[in-house]
Protein backbone atom coordinates (compact mmCIF):
# COMPACT_ATOMS: atom_id res chain seq x y z
CA UNK A 1 0.00 0.00 0.00
CA UNK A 2 2.80 2.45 0.98
CA UNK A 3 4.45 1.41 -2.09
CA UNK A 4 1.43 2.32 -4.53
CA UNK A 5 1.02 5.61 -2.74
CA UNK A 6 4.49 6.47 -3.47
CA UNK A 7 4.31 5.92 -7.10
CA UNK A 8 1.04 7.89 -7.25
CA UNK A 9 3.25 10.64 -5.41
CA UNK A 10 6.18 10.39 -7.67
CA UNK A 11 4.20 10.31 -11.38
CA UNK A 12 1.60 12.56 -10.38
CA UNK A 13 3.38 15.02 -8.01
CA UNK A 14 7.38 14.90 -7.98
CA UNK A 15 7.82 14.30 -12.16
CA UNK A 16 5.87 17.36 -13.23
CA UNK A 17 6.97 19.69 -10.47
CA UNK A 18 11.10 18.30 -11.48
CA UNK A 19 10.43 18.88 -15.48
CA UNK A 20 9.36 22.48 -14.50
CA UNK A 21 12.66 22.78 -12.41
CA UNK A 22 14.49 21.64 -14.60
CA UNK A 23 13.73 24.11 -17.32
CA UNK A 24 13.48 26.95 -15.34
CA UNK A 25 16.99 25.51 -14.02
CA UNK A 26 18.35 25.47 -17.50
CA UNK A 27 16.78 28.54 -18.81
CA UNK A 28 18.11 30.40 -15.80
CA UNK A 29 21.96 29.11 -16.03
CA UNK A 30 22.00 29.66 -19.61
CA UNK A 31 20.84 33.33 -19.46
CA UNK A 32 22.95 33.85 -16.47
CA UNK A 33 25.77 32.54 -17.87
CA UNK A 34 25.46 34.65 -20.91
CA UNK A 35 25.31 37.65 -19.13
CA UNK A 36 28.24 37.05 -16.98
CA UNK A 37 27.56 35.85 -14.28
CA UNK A 38 29.16 32.16 -14.96
CA UNK A 39 30.54 32.27 -11.77
CA UNK A 40 27.04 32.23 -10.06
CA UNK A 41 24.90 30.45 -12.32
CA UNK A 42 26.63 27.74 -13.06
CA UNK A 43 26.54 26.42 -9.48
CA UNK A 44 23.54 27.89 -7.53
CA UNK A 45 20.58 27.07 -9.85
CA UNK A 46 21.61 23.86 -10.29
CA UNK A 47 22.15 23.53 -6.38
CA UNK A 48 18.95 24.63 -5.51
CA UNK A 49 17.48 21.73 -8.38
CA UNK A 50 19.13 19.30 -6.97
CA UNK A 51 18.15 19.78 -2.95
CA UNK A 52 14.49 20.12 -4.20
CA UNK A 53 14.55 17.10 -6.33
CA UNK A 54 15.98 14.97 -3.32
CA UNK A 55 13.56 16.65 -0.74
CA UNK A 56 10.71 16.27 -3.20
CA UNK A 57 11.90 12.39 -3.73
CA UNK A 58 11.56 12.19 -0.04
CA UNK A 59 15.21 10.70 0.05
CA UNK A 60 16.49 12.09 3.17
CA UNK A 61 20.33 12.95 3.13
CA UNK A 62 23.60 12.93 5.37
CA UNK A 63 26.38 14.19 4.71
CA UNK A 64 29.64 13.96 6.84
CA UNK A 65 33.13 15.73 6.55
CA UNK A 66 32.93 18.72 4.65
CA UNK A 67 35.48 20.46 6.83
CA UNK A 68 37.71 18.47 4.76
CA UNK A 69 36.94 20.99 2.16
CA UNK A 70 39.02 24.22 1.72
CA UNK A 71 37.11 27.54 0.25
CA UNK A 72 39.04 28.94 -1.90
CA UNK A 73 41.41 26.04 -3.14
CA UNK A 74 40.49 23.87 -6.54
CA UNK A 75 40.27 20.00 -6.08
CA UNK A 76 39.61 17.06 -7.81
CA UNK A 77 36.56 15.35 -6.17
CA UNK A 78 36.35 11.58 -7.18
CA UNK A 79 33.16 9.42 -6.39
CA UNK A 80 31.75 6.03 -6.71
CA UNK A 81 29.24 6.09 -9.04
CA UNK A 82 26.11 4.02 -8.25
CA UNK A 83 23.12 6.16 -9.67
CA UNK A 84 21.36 8.68 -11.37
CA UNK A 85 20.87 10.30 -8.15
CA UNK A 86 24.96 10.68 -7.32
CA UNK A 87 24.47 14.26 -9.46
CA UNK A 88 21.74 15.59 -6.90
CA UNK A 89 23.33 14.11 -4.02
CA UNK A 90 26.75 15.87 -4.78
CA UNK A 91 25.79 18.88 -6.83
CA UNK A 92 23.30 20.03 -3.78
CA UNK A 93 25.36 19.15 -0.62
CA UNK A 94 28.80 19.28 -1.67
CA UNK A 95 28.91 22.52 -0.50
CA UNK A 96 31.25 24.38 -3.03
CA UNK A 97 31.19 25.01 -6.61
CA UNK A 98 32.32 22.30 -9.38
CA UNK A 99 32.78 21.83 -12.95
CA UNK A 100 31.33 18.20 -14.12
CA UNK A 101 33.15 16.20 -16.23
CA UNK A 102 30.45 14.48 -17.68
CA UNK A 103 29.55 11.89 -20.96
CA UNK A 104 29.56 13.62 -24.27
CA UNK A 105 26.12 12.58 -24.74
CA UNK A 106 24.33 14.63 -22.00
CA UNK A 107 25.33 17.65 -24.52
CA UNK A 108 22.67 16.56 -26.55
CA UNK A 109 20.00 16.30 -24.14
CA UNK A 110 17.32 19.61 -25.16
CA UNK A 111 18.44 22.51 -22.73
CA UNK A 112 20.33 20.55 -20.00
CA UNK A 113 22.88 20.30 -22.77
CA UNK A 114 23.19 24.06 -23.38
CA UNK A 115 23.00 24.41 -20.06
CA UNK A 116 25.98 22.65 -19.14
CA UNK A 117 27.69 23.78 -22.30
CA UNK A 118 26.89 27.36 -21.29
CA UNK A 119 28.23 26.51 -17.32
CA UNK A 120 31.54 25.52 -18.55
CA UNK A 121 30.97 21.85 -17.93
CA UNK A 122 33.35 19.73 -19.46
CA UNK A 123 32.05 16.84 -22.25
CA UNK A 124 34.56 13.87 -22.29
CA UNK A 125 34.69 12.29 -25.72
CA UNK A 126 36.03 8.93 -26.05
CA UNK A 127 35.25 8.36 -30.27
CA UNK A 128 39.12 9.27 -30.71
CA UNK A 129 42.20 9.28 -28.91
CA UNK A 130 42.54 13.42 -30.25
CA UNK A 131 38.89 13.89 -28.93
CA UNK A 132 39.67 12.61 -25.27
CA UNK A 133 42.73 14.50 -25.46
CA UNK A 134 41.07 17.45 -25.90
CA UNK A 135 38.96 16.77 -23.31
CA UNK A 136 41.41 16.54 -20.64
CA UNK A 137 43.12 19.78 -21.90
CA UNK A 138 39.51 21.42 -21.35
CA UNK A 139 38.92 19.87 -17.61
CA UNK A 140 42.93 21.37 -17.14
CA UNK A 141 41.55 24.86 -18.28
CA UNK A 142 39.59 25.06 -16.13
CA UNK A 143 41.35 24.08 -13.32
CA UNK A 144 44.17 26.32 -13.96
CA UNK A 145 40.67 29.04 -13.78
CA UNK A 146 40.58 27.96 -10.22
CA UNK A 147 37.38 25.74 -10.85
CA UNK A 148 36.90 22.63 -8.80
CA UNK A 149 35.60 19.62 -11.01
CA UNK A 150 33.71 16.29 -9.89
CA UNK A 151 35.05 12.89 -11.83
CA UNK A 152 33.65 9.70 -11.37
CA UNK A 153 36.10 6.89 -12.27
CA UNK A 154 34.32 4.26 -12.91
CA UNK A 155 33.14 5.49 -16.05
CA UNK A 156 29.39 4.44 -15.41
CA UNK A 157 26.90 3.69 -12.98
CA UNK A 158 27.02 0.37 -11.07
CA UNK A 159 24.80 -2.45 -12.11
CA UNK A 160 25.24 -4.20 -9.17
CA UNK A 161 25.69 -1.36 -6.47
CA UNK A 162 29.39 -2.53 -5.98
CA UNK A 163 32.19 -0.34 -7.34
CA UNK A 164 34.11 -1.27 -10.65
CA UNK A 165 37.76 -0.57 -11.44
CA UNK A 166 39.06 3.18 -11.21
CA UNK A 167 39.90 4.20 -14.47
CA UNK A 168 43.37 6.65 -14.55
CA UNK A 169 42.48 9.38 -16.64
CA UNK A 170 40.70 11.49 -14.16
CA UNK A 171 43.85 11.26 -12.16
CA UNK A 172 46.10 12.97 -14.77
CA UNK A 173 44.55 16.23 -14.76
CA UNK A 174 45.12 16.28 -10.87
CA UNK A 175 49.13 15.35 -10.83
CA UNK A 176 48.90 17.64 -14.39
CA UNK A 177 48.10 20.55 -11.84
CA UNK A 178 49.64 19.25 -8.89
CA UNK A 179 45.86 19.76 -7.03
CA UNK A 180 44.96 17.80 -4.36
CA UNK A 181 42.27 14.79 -4.72
CA UNK A 182 39.33 14.32 -2.22
CA UNK A 183 37.65 10.77 -2.73
CA UNK A 184 33.52 10.65 -1.87
CA UNK A 185 31.66 8.48 -0.55
CA UNK A 186 28.04 7.64 -1.89
CA UNK A 187 25.97 5.53 -0.15
CA UNK A 188 22.25 5.42 -1.37
CA UNK A 189 21.70 6.32 -4.93
CA UNK A 190 21.55 2.51 -5.52
CA UNK A 191 18.58 2.08 -4.08
CA UNK A 192 16.88 5.23 -4.83
CA UNK A 193 17.03 4.66 -8.32
CA UNK A 194 20.25 2.19 -10.45
CA UNK A 195 21.03 2.15 -13.56
CA UNK A 196 18.53 0.59 -16.49
CA UNK A 197 15.53 1.30 -14.17
CA UNK A 198 12.50 3.96 -13.70
CA UNK A 199 11.20 2.29 -10.37
CA UNK A 200 12.27 5.53 -8.47
CA UNK A 201 12.29 4.32 -4.50
CA UNK A 202 12.63 6.78 -1.32
CA UNK A 203 15.73 6.11 0.24
CA UNK A 204 18.29 7.24 2.44
CA UNK A 205 21.90 8.96 1.14
CA UNK A 206 24.66 9.83 2.37
CA UNK A 207 27.95 11.48 1.22
CA UNK A 208 30.88 11.15 2.94
CA UNK A 209 33.60 13.59 2.08
CA UNK A 210 37.43 12.22 2.86
CA UNK A 211 40.54 14.06 3.24
CA UNK A 212 42.67 15.29 0.72
CA UNK A 213 45.45 13.44 -1.04
CA UNK A 214 47.94 15.46 -2.03
CA UNK A 215 49.76 14.69 -5.85
CA UNK A 216 53.19 16.66 -4.87
CA UNK A 217 55.99 14.34 -6.40
CA UNK A 218 53.69 12.37 -8.44
CA UNK A 219 54.25 12.04 -12.64
CA UNK A 220 51.92 10.76 -15.34
CA UNK A 221 53.63 7.67 -15.47
CA UNK A 222 51.23 4.52 -16.02
CA UNK A 223 52.66 3.59 -12.30
CA UNK A 224 51.81 6.72 -10.46
CA UNK A 225 48.44 7.29 -12.02
CA UNK A 226 47.10 3.41 -11.28
CA UNK A 227 48.42 3.46 -7.69
CA UNK A 228 46.46 6.97 -6.98
CA UNK A 229 43.24 5.51 -8.55
CA UNK A 230 43.94 2.36 -6.49
CA UNK A 231 44.23 4.33 -3.57
CA UNK A 232 41.29 6.73 -4.24
CA UNK A 233 38.94 3.56 -4.46
CA UNK A 234 40.29 2.08 -0.90
CA UNK A 235 39.49 4.97 0.59
CA UNK A 236 36.23 5.11 -0.78
CA UNK A 237 35.70 1.53 0.28
CA UNK A 238 36.04 1.93 4.03
CA UNK A 239 32.99 4.23 4.25
CA UNK A 240 30.57 2.30 1.77
CA UNK A 241 27.39 0.37 3.33
CA UNK A 242 28.04 -3.27 3.43
CA UNK A 243 26.05 -4.09 0.77
CA UNK A 244 27.61 -2.37 -1.26
CA UNK A 245 31.16 -3.55 -0.64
Amino acid sequence: MRRALYLVYFWLIVVPIFLVLTILTALTTIVGCLLGGERIFSYYPGMIWSRLTCYLALCPVTVKGRAHIKRGRSYVFVANHQGAFDIFLIYGFLGVPIKWVMKAGIGRIPLVGAACRAAGFIFVDHSTRKAATRSVAEAERRLRDGASVVVFPEGSRTPSGKMGRFKKGAYQMAVDQRLPIIPITLNGPFNVLPIGSLNVRPHRMEMVIHPALPTDGLDTSHKDLQDLADQTRAVIATDLWEAYR
